[in-house]
């Protein structure tokens, strides 16, 4: 679960970075997109080191998955009576409840986000325009409804990355004492709305004209 979760964040911040390029105009985004593809070239055939990532990031959201069901399963096996009542520790607030909804609002908008975005079957402009030209038109004021998926959906992520990295921390023994807890809890929240906050800038600044 750790693991994968690691690969997972770092692919989150790489993404997010390659995002904010489309503040940078259309030659510096298709740019941008052009050399994931073609990175490792000549020495090696475009898109392969593109395809060997996204082999691994495939894998490591199904044995994600697949580790959140079997610790669910073993969590439910060893205490099979609830508990009487709950203290705020065993609760873990909102961002514990939310891992399991969230995580299908998440994988179905990776389906949708791969459609509009990677592949253009659902984005106005279509599969054989460029990377910089679909951003655009998937974020116009008529697919208002595409934008507020992106937000619903990162926000999740961000949930899941707050509760995903607190446990991390506390997995590792690093919340034993008060100060190092609240700024760990502090480390997590920050970590988890900068990233939210980067990925859904574009879309927000394209949805109200500030980027064309």
């Amino acid at each position: 679960m750790a693991v994968t979760g690691a690969v997972l964040v770092l692919f989150l911040i790489a993404h997010m970075l390659g995002n904010l390029k489309i503040f940078l105009g259309a030659d510096s985004f298709n740019h941008y997109a052009e050399w994931l593809r073609t990175v490792g070239s000549p020495a090696l055939p475009n898109r392969t080191v593109l395809t060997i990532t996204e082999i691994v990031l495939v894998v490591c959201v199904v044995l994600h998955m697949w580790a959140a069901v079997s610790l669910a399963r073993r969590a439910a096996k060893a205490r099979p009576v609830k508990y009487a009542a709950k203290r705020k520790s065993q609760a873990n607030g909102y961002a514990t409840h939310t891992m399991r909804y969230g995580g299908v609002i998440i994988v179905l908008f990776v389906i949708w986000h791969l459609l509009d975005m990677t592949f253009g079957t659902v984005n106005p402009e279509g599969g054989d325009a460029t990377p910089y030209a679909r951003m655009i038109a998937g974020f116009q004021p008529d697919r208002w409804w595409v934008a507020l998926f992106y937000l619903v959906a990162m926000v999740m992520v961000g949930f899941h990355l707050r509760h995903g990295l607190w446990s991390a921390f506390q997995t590792l023994g690093l919340t034993r004492r008060p100060r190092v807890r609240s700024t760990l809890q502090t480390t997590a929240v920050a970590v988890s709305a900068v990233l939210v906050i980067g990925f859904v800038s574009a879309p927000v600044c394209i949805l109200i004209g500030v980027v064309k």
